[in-house]
């Protein structure tokens, strides 16, 4: 079976982030695409971590990316042909309290890899990763576009949009020519899956708690929130990406990966659901307002839907049920099933026929 035509065999991918929850299982999703993986990133944050435990046999450097100098060097040897940048701090509450190492990263990160990017001409495609969060907020019910304003609340937030603006600067400024690199900016919901161990997120805490025998302190259960697995949003990546390299030059802008309107829950019913399937789950409410939570967030994502056929191959039930499945078998026996669940995934897509199992 070939996948997004088959266009990353053989080639020489950079992956930023990689020993992070989404960037782990994208390296493990581009090692089956036949892709020479490279992972420019800081050490994992949590014992355990999805990376070490998926043992993956990647090029591993650990760097942090405001170190310009370093990362320039790095990229120049590397040489890769498409960057997905996904290094960043990715945690609101944790921006509440260390905000300038949240913009310097995100914002200062991103510039620097644009920058040693530009002077890399083996570079031919950059997908950036930022978030849902960063549009301004206004809890509208409806679904936030690529053309609504930008914002941020919080430091994470604004960081996120202000990357945004940095990727649009770059693209404008210095790859508007006929043989430049191409740069887009992904925009996913909530994301789950197995194998997140982050603090401040709502499925690595439930976890947590059932492994110590407590019960989670959820403090805004009616925040409604995408939900989405994380194959699904890199599965939107993957094909942008593919975009990108085929030299598509109306792909070359924002997009939005979010999942169906079956997704956009709020964090209580979620967490019922996924007592379904993992009647551990223990969880009660502790309001907590110290810090600024949107209630409503909804992406629109028909742009991707009409112009890349991207569509979502598990919904949020299944999504859940994957999720818990993968920490019961990791807790029970210690078995990592990522690689399994990626088959039976690209299996459902392809029994769906989405657009980039066809390809």
């Amino acid at each position: 079976m070939k996948m997004f035509g088959d266009i990353y065999r053989g080639r020489r991918v950079l992956v930023t982030g990689h020993t992070g929850f989404k960037g782990s299982w994208l390296a493990l999703w581009l090692k089956e695409l036949g892709a020479i993986v490279t992972g420019i990133s800081l050490a994992p944050k949590t014992n355990p971590n999805h990376w070490e435990l998926l043992g993956l046999a990647v090029n591993d450097y650990r760097v942090d990316i405001r170190n310009e100098d370093i990362l320039t060097r790095l990229i120049k040897e590397i040489r890769p042909e498409i960057i997905f940048h996904l290094a960043a701090q990715p945690l609101v509450r944790h921006s509440y309290h260390e905000p300038v190492l949240t913009w310097s990263t995100n914002v200062m990160g991103t510039v620097n890899l644009l920058e040693a990017s530009r002077h890399t001409n083996s570079v031919r495609a950059i997908v950036v990763i930022t978030t849902d969060k960063c549009y301004e907020n206004n809890e509208w019910v409806w679904g936030y576009r690529e053309i609504d304003p930008l914002g941020g609340h919080d430091p994470y937030s604004a960081s996120k949009a202000s990357t945004e603006l940095v990727v649009a600067s770059y693209r404008k400024s210095f790859f508007n020519s006929g043989t430049s690199t191409l740069i887009a900016t992904a925009r996913a919901g909530n994301v789950i899956g197995g194998g997140d161990w982050s603090e401040d997120r709502l499925i690595p805490d439930l976890v947590r708690a059932v492994t110590k025998g407590e019960i989670l302190k959820v403090r805004s259960p009616q925040s409604r929130r995408p939900w989405q697995h994380v194959l699904e949003s890199l599965s939107g990546y993957l094909q942008l990406g593919q975009k990108l390299l085929i030299g598509d030059k109306i792909f070359a802008n924002a997009w939005n990966f979010g999942p169906e309107q079956d997704g956009n829950c709020t964090v209580a019913e979620v967490l019922g659901k996924l007592t379904e399937y993992w009647p551990a789950l223990c969880w009660r409410v502790e309001e907590n307002l110290q810090m600024h939570e949107a209630k409503y967030l909804y992406l629109d994502s028909s742009k991707a839907r009409t112009y890349l056929q991207w569509q979502s191959v598990w919904n949020l039930d299944t999504a859940l049920e994957k999720t818990a499945e993968w920490y019961r078998v990791y807790m029970e026996r210690r078995q990592i099933i990522s690689l399994t669940q990626l088959t039976e995934y690209i299996t459902d897509a392809e029994a769906k026929k989405v657009g980039w199992v066809r390809d």
